[in-house]
């Protein structure tokens, strides 16, 4: 894991693009943790006539951990639902980025005791991409 900003966390994936996704989705639902949505940003680029290497947003969180911190402080609702981002900018290159829970609970003011919150996603993530967690 890497920083890609002081706020963004990047990982580097040893699996292809879509056994990324897969495998982190399979990971999210084995510990029933909701995923909302999961956004294809490539066909969605592909349908305005734009080309974008593939890229894939997913919102996903859980509620009991995340509505703690909405009543705590209504606007960390823009960051929640937690959003991952998997793409490979270039050819076998597949990353994964991540808002970090540090940030989350700095940009609205939370005390530090809820990035226990947030923080076992950052974990999850980890292992997976190092391939020591599957779904």
């Amino acid at each position: 894991m890497t920083a890609a900003s002081s706020d963004i966390l990047e990982f580097g994936s040893p699996f292809s693009f879509a056994d990324t996704v897969q495998r982190l989705l399979d990971a999210l639902a084995a510990r029933n943790i909701k995923v909302f949505a999961t956004i294809d940003q490539r066909a969605e680029a592909g349908a305005v006539g734009l080309a974008l290497p593939p890229t894939t947003l997913v919102l996903f969180g859980n509620p009991r951990a995340g509505t703690p911190l909405m009543i705590a402080n209504p606007q960390v609702g823009v960051d929640l639902p937690l959003k991952l981002l998997v793409c490979e900018p270039a050819p076998g290159q597949v990353r994964v980025f991540l808002a970090s829970a540090a940030a989350i609970i700095r940009r609205h003011g939370l005390s530090p005791q809820f990035a226990e919150n947030l923080a076992p996603a950052e974990r999850l993530i980890e292992a997976v991409l190092k391939g020591s967690v599957g779904a």
